[in-house]
């Protein structure tokens, strides 16, 4: 089924990975794929060789696809903006944009330097932003010109943002950020015939190589046999959430673990804590209170303890 036949598609990042893996589910599914990617390392410097986004491109159309490879930086204002227009000029349209390019500059708090938490900030918050930016100005045109928009925006959030990490300041707040964000475009862009939605998801990339969460025993045996931690496991959800199917969804995260996709709820009341006077909570009574709100009272003391 080609349920997407005929949509085109922005995915950053996607010369390796993950975003490698959504670019072919993508182009599987009979999307036109815009492969962006810079062709840089896990630490964000330029490597050596061959374009991967030209290679994701060949490896697209081998199988009867359509795509075309972009090297514009996700943090680049003006090109990006540049790239939509590009994409709509060339392609007629534009209905998605994946959001995944990013990464690790990892180092424990007191080590890390201004550099080191710009640059993680810079690429995964400011290079979200700026695509979905410029793609929503598009969209919201084409919606104020009385056509029909079905636009689709997928972020890439991380259980280092949602619950944090130790060693990543940096991307933990980026990837929170990107959480946040989400939601919020998919609040203001909902008249507008647009969601946004992002993934979490645990996959085998250069980024989490010689991590706790990689270790041997989950990246398969056999050559061929699926594994838990393939990047293209994530890449089905992304090409649904890209879909005219999906629209009804928009400001949810999803979790992707293996062959299991989790609704994350955000932020949420969980008890609470009254000041004793009704009026402003006290300096004094704080210490009682907030033991009483995380239940670390002895029973009955003060009576306050359930």
């Amino acid at each position: 089924m080609m349920s997407l036949e005929g949509r085109v598609a922005i995915v950053t990042g996607a010369g390796r990975g993950l975003g490698r893996a959504h670019a072919l589910e993508l182009a599987r599914h009979g999307a036109t794929v815009v492969v962006n990617d810079l062709g840089v390392g896990v630490d964000g410097e330029r490597e050596p060789g061959a374009s991967p986004a030209e290679s994701v491109v060949a490896e697209i159309e081998a199988h009867g696809g359509s795509a075309m490879a972009d090297g514009t930086s996700v943090t680049d204002w003006s090109g990006i903006e540049a790239l939509v227009t590009r994409v709509v000029q060339r392609c007629g349209r534009l209905d998605a944009v994946v959001n995944n390019a990013g990464f690790l500059r990892d180092r424990m708090l007191t080590s890390m330097t201004e550099d080191e938490f710009d640059a993680v900030l810079e690429v995964h918050v400011k290079g979200a932003f700026t695509l979905t930016r410029h793609a929503c100005a598009h969209w919201r045109a084409q919606a104020k010109a009385g056509e029909t928009v079905t636009g689709r925006i997928v972020n890439t959030t991380s259980g280092a943002g949602l619950w944090g990490n130790i060693g990543q300041t940096n991307y933990g707040a980026a990837k929170s950020a990107i959480a946040g964000m989400t939601t919020i475009v998919a609040m203001e862009m909902a008249r507008y015939g647009v969601t946004a939605n992002a993934i979490s998801p645990i996959a085998a990339t250069r980024m989490l190589a010689g991590t706790d969460i990689v270790d041997d025993a989950d990246q398969g045996g056999d050559e061929g046999a699926w594994s838990r931690l393939d990047p293209a496991n994530a890449s089905p959800v992304v090409a649904w959430l890209t879909s005219l199917d999906s629209g009804w969804l928009s400001g949810a995260v999803l979790r992707i673990d293996g062959n299991t996709v989790s609704r994350v709820d955000g932020h949420h009341l969980n008890g609470s804590y009254s000041s004793t006077s009704g009026e402003a909570v006290t300096f004094d009574e704080l210490d009682t209170g907030m033991r009483q709100l995380y239940g670390a009272l002895p029973k009955g003391l003060g009576g306050l303890s359930s």
